[in-house]
């Protein structure tokens, strides 16, 4: 008989550190926004400013590794 503990264990504690994950990443980008002193959006989509969504990018890609490492232990 197969034993389905570890595996149930293993995967609630994945869905539960990936929502941790995400809604830390989700206020870390909304405390950006706010600290900004203009607006993201307009700038990236109305402006075509590419150099700061090259910045957010390089921000978000930052900001997912330190979570991604901080969860993981």
């Amino acid at each position: 008989m197969i034993d389905w503990a570890p595996f149930l264990k293993a995967l609630v504690a994945s869905v539960v550190y990936s929502l941790i994950g995400i809604i830390m990443f989700a206020v870390s980008f909304a405390i950006i926004n706010m600290v900004s002193p203009f607006s993201l959006r307009k700038e990236i989509e109305e402006d075509h400013n590419t150099a700061l969504a090259i910045l957010i990018g390089a921000v978000i890609l930052g900001l997912s590794i330190i979570i991604a490492a901080a969860i993981s232990g």
